[in-house]
């Protein structure tokens, strides 16, 4: 009975997430998709990506910047609030709907030697669920960051989330990220933390 009650204690540990071990993509947040978000609007969406990017920033959390080129070529123009923080990263441009079937991606994110993804994207029924369904099934942790994703209509959002649900992702808000990773509130970091949540919180 001890060992079962130790047992029990350590998964519950395994559930919290630690920015030692995350990384995170933004996958196809760029002009011409970004606009076609139903679920979350698209000033909120800009919000949640921003509010996500300065928490990186802050804790030292390494991102990657997945997109799709324009029909003529052209490389795609990423929303602004991700360099704003984190300055221009590059954009691995694919040509599947999967991030994670792109050679640079997954090298970049094995490189990090880190486990647990955050996936912040639109469509949340594309360019975030399919990643997640492939990390998830190579042994990655995968959390959707839901407030900084973006859905073609609730029903296919639902159903999404489903999937990836029973492949064993979880969604997360950047909200709760900012309040789990701040730790004791009394260090400088901390507050900053705080104060991205609030910021988000009043916009």
């Amino acid at each position: 009975m001890i060992e079962e009650k130790e047992q029990t204690f350590v998964d519950k540990g395994n559930s919290r997430i630690n920015s030692q071990d995350t990384i995170i993509l933004f996958a196809d947040l760029q002009a011409g998709i970004v606009a076609l978000t139903q679920t979350n609007p698209l000033a909120r969406l800009r919000t949640g990506v921003r509010a996500l990017a300065k928490l990186a920033k802050l804790f030292d959390i390494p991102a990657i910047v997945s997109g799709i080129r324009g029909e003529d070529g052209s490389p795609a123009n990423m929303l602004s609030e991700i360099a704003d923080s984190l300055g221009t990263l590059p954009t691995h441009h694919r040509t599947t709907c999967d991030s994670f079937l792109n050679e640079e991606i997954v090298s970049a994110i094995k490189a990090t030697g880190r486990k647990t993804l955050l996936i912040s994207g639109v469509a949340t029924e594309l360019a975030v669920q399919l990643p997640t369904l492939t990390a998830s099934d190579e042994g990655y942790r995968v959390y959707v960051v839901l407030d900084a994703c973006g859905g073609m209509s609730e029903r296919t959002e639902q159903a999404a989330l489903l999937r990836m649900s029973k492949a064993g992702a979880t969604t997360v808000s950047v909200m709760t990220l900012a309040g789990e990773l701040a730790g004791d509130l009394r260090e400088p970091k901390a507050q900053q933390a705080i104060g991205i949540l609030y910021e988000m919180a009043k916009s």
